[in-house]
Formats: C-alpha cells, sequence, structure tokens
C-alpha cells in the first residue's frame, strides 16, 4: 500500500534535504524529507495563502495551523501574530517543523501531532489556516472547514486553499453554510482563497 503524506509514522527510508525559500519577504530555510507534502518546494497553493492571508484582521490570539507539514505556513505568519499553534498528523511533519522552527529563529510556535482537532492546546483562536489534505478524502477536508467555527473566536478567521478539481467550489458552500459568510480573497492558476468569518 502506498503511503501518503496523512500518514502518521511514515515508513519510507529518510532522504532529507534543505531549500530556502523568501515568503511574506522574509528568507527561509526549510529541512524536508521524504514521505511529507511538497518535499522539494512549498507548495503553490501555500504560497498564494501565504502572500493573500493578512493576520492584521484577526482579534488578539493564536493562529492555528492544521496539517502544517513541514512547517512554511505556520511559521510564515509568526512574526505578525503573538502566538502559532501547528498541528499535523504526520510525526516524521511534525518533526521538520520543529527543527524548522529553530532553523528560522523562530521561538512563539507550539508544534505537536493531532488528527484533525483532537489534540488542541487551546479552546479558541484567532484564526485557522488551512491547505487540506485532499487525499485524505471530503470527509477530513468537511471536517476540518466544518469543526473550525466552534474553535474560533468572534471576528475569527478560518482561511483555506483549494485548488477549483479539488473541491474549492463545494468547500464555498460548506463555508457559507457553517459561517454564513464566505468570500474568495484569490484565484490563482486553479488555486481559490477562501475565508470565512465568524460572526458571533
Amino acid at each position: 500500500m502506498t503511503e501518503h503524506y496523512y500518514t502518521n509514522q511514515p515508513s519510507t527510508e529518510h532522504d532529507f534535504s534543505t531549500f530556502s525559500s523568501e515568503l511574506r519577504g522574509k528568507k527561509f530555510t526549510f529541512l524536508t524529507d521524504s514521505g511529507v507534502f511538497s518535499k522539494h518546494r512549498v507548495d503553490y497553493g501555500s504560497q498564494v495563502l501565504i502572500e493573500t492571508f493578512d493576520p492584521s484582521i484577526l482579534p488578539s490570539g493564536t493562529l492555528l495551523d492544521v496539517g502544517c507539514g513541514y512547517g512554511p505556513m505556520g511559521l510564515s505568519f509568526a512574526s505578525e501574530v503573538s502566538q502559532v499553534e501547528m498541528i499535523d498528523v504526520n510525526e516524521r511533519s511534525v518533526a521538520l517543523a520543529k527543527e524548522n522552527a529553530l532553523k528560522n529563529h523562530i521561538t512563539n510556535a507550539h508544534i505537536h501531532v493531532s488528527y484533525l482537532y483532537d489534540n488542541l492546546l487551546e479552546k479558541e483562536y484567532a484564526g485557522i489556516i488551512s491547505n487540506p489534505p485532499v487525499r485524505a478524502g471530503k470527509k477530513v477536508v468537511t471536517e476540518i472547514l466544518t469543526s473550525s467555527f466552534s474553535l474560533l473566536k468572534k471576528g475569527g478567521a478560518l482561511t483555506i486553499v483549494l485548488q477549483k478539481k479539488q473541491g474549492a467550489p463545494s468547500a464555498e458552500k460548506t463555508m457559507k453554510d457553517t459561517f454564513g459568510n464566505v468570500e474568495i480573497l484569490k484565484r490563482d492558476k486553479g488555486y481559490y482563497i477562501l475565508q470565512s468569518i465568524k460572526m458571533e
């Protein structure tokens, strides 16, 4: 059976590599490995979310990165928010994200293993960001979207990136049904940046 990046404990042999990337005007160095999502570069969808999302719209509090991988999204926003919590089901990804926080001198990120929202450190978040693991199936993606509502503070935002061909229109409808609002912040090469605000 082929393993995917959402495997809890990848058994593929390690194959470490390092690359640098400029995100939000800052240079980052990332250590990656086999068995993780987008090993050789920050994937385009994550890049679009990173450059589009404005954390200054959020209330005070922690930003939660769901499915953080080796860390590019959560770490890129760490200097702009008071605290980042980064979660992933993939233990290898979490270990890499911790190492990348150290490499990039980021001290306000709490990074740990969690399947979806099962093992969170806080009860409420200022914002939730995600590049959902579409290969894990629609049920998992829908759970990320619908369960985020109760975890957000009033005025908090859920912001995600999905490709149109991988379910962005369906996710847009789910977010509208869950939050009562949804905005397409950007469309870029088939990727949609979708955002919903918790109004009450």
